[in-house]
């Protein structure tokens, strides 16, 4: 099967995965997303998916598990050219308690295709989550924030939550498992980079030791107006101050190999990623592997149905789906 094995069979459309996208961290990503959007545990102003419409810590089966294994069934059958399997999408996924059911059904059925979890990391002080996470080969967990007052302005966490908690619970989880940890630090100018709260951060980098730690800015419309991007040289200053950790900073993604479908199959991949974060034409070509003019004549489709929405940043039109 080529490279882009698409989410749509027939009258059939994936619900619950999306993509094969060009991730900028992972290579070609199929994207399996376990909770409705936005359900998540903090509700971050950078956030691209948008605010969080159901802030909880609680554990449960947000979409049926049977589904999911029965999609993940029908495309991995057609045995698609994948770098790995990464689960993320419109909220944070350890939320589902069948996360960890699912992975194992993966590595059992599916051993060729490495699984990733994106996480913001702040339900592992449960030992259930932890616990479930254990058979993934990378897990990229998030830590933005060390102290009280910049956690809860930068991440507006569930009101059980707190940021000694999420450190304790990835120190924990590190001890535990025997996979890859990138640790994400997403950095907002004037909330987290101040010498205090850096200093914070590597400290508790320092004790989660992660195999790497990545450095992230907003590159697309958050959650909310007026967060800005950090600039470039300033990464370069929290990159030598956060040694002796590996760090590197997220760049673009190859852009080596390019998709293969239907018009109708680059439609519904473009309506996938758009209803889970917002793109630019030049995002969508390189994600999709599709060329300008064909990204801008989706677009137009779309716009024609009514159902995509713009927004202006620094960096260019972003495209979004707007609520169905």
């Amino acid at each position: 099967m080529s490279m882009t094995a698409l989410l749509f069979y027939g009258k059939y459309t994936m619900k619950y995965l999306f993509g094969p996208v060009n991730s900028r961290r992972l290579g070609i990503s199929l994207g399996v997303d376990l909770v409705p959007h936005k359900t998540c545990s903090l509700n971050c102003i950078y956030c691209e998916c948008g605010a969080t419409t159901l802030l909880t810590t609680e554990l449960k089966e947000y979409v049926p598990v049977s589904e999911v294994i029965n999609e993940l069934d029908e495309f991995l059958s057609q045995d698609p050219e994948l770098d790995v399997l990464t689960f993320s999408g419109s909220g944070e996924p350890t939320l589902h308690r069948g996360i960890g059911e699912i992975i194992g059904y993966i590595k059992k059925n599916y051993p060729r295709y490495p699984i990733c979890v994106l996480t913001n990391g702040t339900l592992l002080w449960k030992e259930e989550v932890r616990s479930a996470l254990l058979k993934a080969d990378t897990v990229v967990p998030s830590l933005d924030a060390v102290s009280e007052k910049v956690f809860k302005k930068l991440n507006r966490p569930a009101p059980d939550l707190d940021p000694a908690k999420v450190v304790k619970g990835l120190v924990a989880f590190r001890k535990e498992y025997s996979g890859k940890i990138n640790l994400e630090i997403f950095l907002v100018p004037g909330i987290n980079d101040t010498p205090e709260e850096l200093a914070l951060i590597r400290e508790a980098a320092l004790r989660i030791a992660p195999d790497l730690v990545q450095l992230n800015r907003l590159d697309r419309p958050g959650a909310e107006d007026g967060v800005k991007t950090f600039p470039y040289e300033e990464f370069l200053r929290v990159r030598d101050y956060l040694q002796p950790l590996n760090v590197e900073i997220i760049g673009k993604p190859d852009t080596s190999r390019a998709a293969n479908a239907t018009v109708h199959e680059q439609l519904e991949m473009v309506r996938a990623v758009l209803r889970r974060r917002p793109s630019t034409v030049e995002d969508l070509t390189l994600m999709l592997g599709l060329r300008p003019a064909e990204v801008n004549k989706l677009l137009r489709h779309l716009e024609a149905e009514g159902s995509l929405k713009q927004s202006e940043m620094e960096r260019g039109t972003f495209y979004q789906i707007s609520d169905e």
